[in-house]
């Protein structure tokens, strides 16, 4: 069994990811939590302190805790596995696998990775859920002369990122990021209403022969996930 502390963590993640608890908003104070999940007050605090130190909640002195106003944050220019994302903010991920199998290329992905139209390869759509909300619908075109065998993954253990970062090696990518309106499906996989905006990031990466290993679009709850970066220049010259 878990912990008590990290059941008052997922609580309060699952709250602010629904939207019930907004930025800015306070959080129940450290006796509200004790009591409310009978626990002692040393426990709540704990888990009051540890979503403090991951950013999710901000403590102010004499006022109590309060809803961070920023988002969970992803990196804007790293390939980053989402499932290292979501532990890192001390939270659980799973990934439910809607499609996997293969697939006939449209001129849009056939462009994407170099091959013909009407040529076969391999294609996945993953939804990633943290602590059971979607933050994440995953959708992955394949090289299948590059990663033979992709189809034969079990992709709820480990994600397609993993995978192919352990079997391929790669040395370039190409990214795109945009806002838009998902549609009533994509929307139905989120969990979202059918107008509410979504970040799209698409990618492509290369291998070291300079051939495309695969395409995938990654679209995100614009509510729920941000991207972000730090830059250090004092190393290059301007």
């Amino acid at each position: 069994m878990a912990p008590r502390y990290q059941a008052i963590k997922q609580h309060i993640v699952h709250n602010i990811q629904l939207g019930d608890w907004l930025p800015d908003s306070q959080v129940p104070s450290e006796n509200q939590l004790a009591s409310q999940f009978s626990v002692s007050r040393m426990t709540a605090r704990r888990a009051l302190t540890e979503l403090t130190e991951s950013g999710i909640l901000e403590r102010n002195q004499g006022q109590g805790t309060f809803v961070a106003r920023q988002l969970p944050t992803g990196a804007a220019l790293e390939i980053l596995n989402i499932a290292d994302e979501i532990a890192a903010r001390g939270n659980q991920h799973r990934a439910e696998v809607l499609l996997l199998a293969p697939c006939t290329l449209s001129p849009l992905q056939a462009k994407a990775l170099n091959l013909e139209v009407g040529d076969t390869a391999f294609f996945s759509r993953i939804i990633h859920f943290e602590n059971d909300i979607p933050i994440q619908l995953e959708e992955r075109t394949v090289n299948p002369h590059r990663v033979p065998q992709y189809l034969a993954q079990d992709f709820s253990a480990q994600s397609p990122n993993a995978y192919l970062r352990a079997h391929v090696p790669l040395s370039e990518a190409d990214h795109w990021i945009e806002a838009i309106t998902p549609t009533t499906e994509q929307a139905q996989w989120l969990a979202i209403e059918p107008g509410q905006p979504c970040l799209k990031i698409s990618r492509r990466t290369f291998d070291p022969h300079k051939q495309v290993v695969n395409f995938a679009v990654l679209y995100h709850p614009g509510n729920r996930y941000q991207l972000g970066s730090h830059h250090n220049f004092e190393q290059r010259s301007l």
